[in-house]
């Protein structure tokens, strides 16, 4: 192979993934107007310009399409917890509990994805996996930074951490079927609370 063969493979994938980050930024858009069943693929295409058959050359279906979605979410959130330390402190996670409920299509998109991909051979599967591993695995650190080994009710930091991630499922489902019964941030912080001694201050 030559240089200019190498270069000119080199300038396609730089094309393509250039395109790719188009068609999530269209996604996001989509999403965020229509909500998780507005955003069919012909109307994230038509924003990009591409017929339906084009975006399928870059993913192949729209499951594939919102996991990309998803994953550049995670890649925002965890660079804003890079820049409070290596884990999110409690007052960071009720932030962002705050920020979620300013995106509902996303958090739809979230919680459909979330629930199909408990099945078998569904392709979300590998990414929700890896993602609650590494999840659960902050989700300790952060406890630990807060509360020390042993948290005020008793638990370790790696019994609670599975039971802090189900509080932030849990009110998203919750809020994304009753948002005016349910006040997603505020309850977030209330559980905080429960967290907290009293000799402590609260987020």
């Amino acid at each position: 192979m030559t240089a200019h063969d190498s270069g000119r493979r080199l300038g396609r994938a730089t094309r393509n993934e250039d395109r790719k980050a188009e068609i999530i930024q269209a996604a996001l858009e989509v999403i965020a107007e229509r909500g998780y069943r507005g955003a069919s693929l012909a109307a994230v295409a038509e924003r990009v310009g591409l017929t339906q058959q084009g975006l399928l050359h870059y993913f192949p279906t729209k499951e594939a399409l919102l996991i990309a979605v998803l994953e550049i979410r995670d890649q925002w959130d965890m660079a804003s917890a890079a820049l409070a330390g290596s884990a999110w402190p409690m007052e960071m996670m009720a932030s962002l509990v705050e920020y979620n409920a300013t995106r509902p299509g996303i958090v739809q998109v979230f919680t459909v994805l979330a629930g199909d991909s408990v099945t078998e051979d569904h392709p979300a599967r590998e990414y929700f996996k890896d993602r609650y591993r590494w999840v659960r695995h902050n989700a300790v650190e952060s406890l630990r930074n807060e509360y020390g080994d042993e948290l005020p009710g008793g638990l370790t930091p790696e019994q609670a951490a599975p039971l802090l991630i189900a509080i932030m499922d849990g009110l998203q489902v919750q809020w994304l079927h009753d948002p005016e019964a349910v006040d997603m941030p505020a309850s977030f912080r209330d559980f905080v609370k429960l967290l907290t001694p009293d000799d402590l201050p609260k987020t």
